[in-house]
């Protein structure tokens, strides 16, 4: 797969039709679809600029937090149920991000849940990305006080401060920023696992032997689960990966086969990687335990694991120095990926709710003072319930949106093929998409609070999977797929693909901000006077542009 990085010429040159109220290389196309204009990054920067912010190091302390409360064998068996749910419902979401240039939100709408009903997810979405952000912030600020001896009320600011910078020119810095960081990454992280792996060979039959502090020495169902809910907290981890897999460039039969493997491995093949680490991150915890005098209290701290192993390997002032550029580094990558994602989602939420754009880089500020309150106000004491609360929304929105398309576009056919975001084109709120989600959340909430009972609290997330896969057709069924779209003609003659399925990079002129923008981006306008671009119809508070409901087919 070739990674050969673009001339920065190319990189950062604005797109045609540059808003004069936001400069989109700036905001990074928010609520649009990204144009072919603006996609000149190769498939191989693309992916590993996706790859790169998921160099977090919570995988690890989940790792270890799992494998310490229920034991190794029953923590492999959760994190093999969370990688297979993870990809097989990736898998969908990332295909329809990468060929129709879409995030998550403009292909939930279509997908189900209305022009509208989407604002939900969207906010749950953010909810994922302020929350991991203080999160990994707190593992950043701890890899400060440790090496630098800097309090940990500063480090945590320092955290938050240091990535709003990096952030501000999206996908233009962040790819040069994920490129150049992710081999150094890789190097550190697995440097010390191959070092025990070569010089305590016997870890292995320990690590495989460990019972856990409840001594479930053989797999439990029960157990299995309840380790797989908390590895599935992650699930929105693929709504990131899509912020990069959006500037795709075209697939053509010449890039077809990079094309595919670039998907698949930066979309739900993230999983992969983050399974890697949640068990790397259980063995060095083991390793720990059984090795180091009290390290059963540090065992799940992913700086301890780290620094500890290094001071095996090197002496203690090198160690120390490389566990805390290990630290920064990572910390570094993902948050600009939760800054930026959740910028994203509060923007594209507010805009649609208010008619009022007011850019990605002021939700970008709120993003990160919400984490950075979170952090400073140490919150993280009840951090877990909400992560197991937020599982079952994240699992229940991601689920029902692989079922739309997996089930009712091309099994039932009675969701459209091709993703519709546009205003007037699509219902305010789908039954199919929308009220599955509801049930699905709903019902599992209840379980994992204990409401249905103990016994079916351990199966939330299994809940939540089961209800999100199947109520999308039940319901799509039972109306008809009457409530996917509001019109099937968009008044606009070009065709809004190429030869090869693309989105069309031919260009129209809004008439309501007078600047051009790509075919998929627009229908005609309400007025009957042109075209209207799609960021103009979110903002119409009057409605004039808004084509009105097709009562026929045409």
């Amino acid at each position: 797969m070739s990674q050969d990085v673009e001339p920065a010429a190319a990189q950062s040159a604005p797109p045609t039709g540059t808003r004069t109220k936001a400069n989109e290389t700036l905001e990074d196309y928010t609520l649009r679809f990204a144009p072919r204009s603006y996609r000149k990054w190769s498939v191989g920067v693309v992916a590993t600029s996706a790859l790169g912010g998921i160099a977090y190091l919570a995988d690890f302390a989940i790792g270890a937090n799992i494998g310490i409360s229920y034991g190794t064998v029953n923590a492999l068996w959760g994190i093999l149920v969370f990688a297979v749910v993870i990809f097989l419902s990736g898998f969908p979401l990332a295909y329809y991000a990468a060929r129709y240039n879409l995030d998550l939100d403009l292909i939930t709408r279509g997908s189900g849940f209305g022009y509208y009903g989407s604002v939900v997810t969207n906010v749950i979405f953010a909810t994922f990305t302020f929350i991991f952000f203080a999160l990994e912030g707190s593992i950043m600020a701890q890899g400060l006080e440790l090496g630098l001896g800097i309090p940990l009320w500063i480090g945590y600011a320092v955290s938050t401060i240091i990535i709003f910078p990096l952030v501000v020119y999206g996908m233009s810095l962040l790819s040069t920023l994920q490129l150049w960081t992710t081999p150094i990454w890789l190097i550190l992280m697995v440097l010390p696992f191959v070092y025990l792996l070569i010089s305590h060979p016997d870890s292995v039959s320990t690590f495989f032997a460990y019972q856990g502090e409840k001594g479930q020495g053989s797999a439990s169902l029960g157990s299995v689960m309840l380790a797989a809910g908390v590895c599935l907290s992650l699930i929105a981890q693929i709504a990131e990966q899509i912020d990069y897999l959006r500037f795709m460039p075209p697939r053509t039969p010449e890039n077809s086969r990079r094309w595919w493997c670039a998907m698949v491995l930066a979309g739900p093949g993230w999983v992969i990687f983050g399974a890697a680490k949640q068990v790397i991150g259980l063995f060095l915890a083991v390793y720990l335990i059984a090795n180091v005098a009290g390290g059963a209290g540090f065992a799940n701290e992913p700086v301890q694991q780290f620094l500890i192993t290094y001071t095996n390997i090197m002496p203690a002032w090198l160690a120390l120095t490389l566990a805390v550029i290990l630290v920064v580094i990572s910390q570094i990558k993902i948050n600009v990926t939760n800054a930026y994602s959740g910028s994203l989602a509060w923007t594209n939420s507010f805009t649609r709710i208010t008619k009022h754009y007011p850019g990605r880089l002021v939700f970008l500020g709120v993003n990160l003072v919400i984490a950075l309150i979170l952090m400073e106000a140490n919150m993280f004491d009840f951090l877990n319930t909400i992560l197991g609360f937020y599982a079952n929304c994240g699992m229940a929105w991601v689920v029902v949106v692989a079922s739309d398309i997996v089930i009712n576009k091309y099994v039932l056919g009675l969701s459209p093929k091709q993703p519709e975001f546009r205003r007037g084109m699509l219902y305010a709120v789908n039954p199919v998409g929308f009220g599955s989600m509801i049930i699905a959340a709903g019902v599992s909430i209840l379980a994992f609070f204990g409401v249905l009972g103990e016994t079916l609290a351990s199966y939330s997330p299994l809940v939540a999977i089961v209800l999100a896969f199947v109520f999308p057709p039940i319901i799509a069924l039972a109306t008809g797929g009457k409530y996917y779209l509001r019109r099937t003609d968009d008044g606009i003659e070009h065709a809004m693909h190429d030869e090869y399925g693309n989105p069309s990079g031919e260009t129209l002129r809004c008439e309501a901000c007078e600047q051009d923008f790509e075919r998929p981006d627009m229908t005609a306008s309400g007025t009957g006077a042109g075209y209207v671009c799609s960021l103009c119809l979110s903002t119409d508070r009057a409605g004039a542009h808004v084509l009105p409901e097709q009562t026929a087919a045409p």
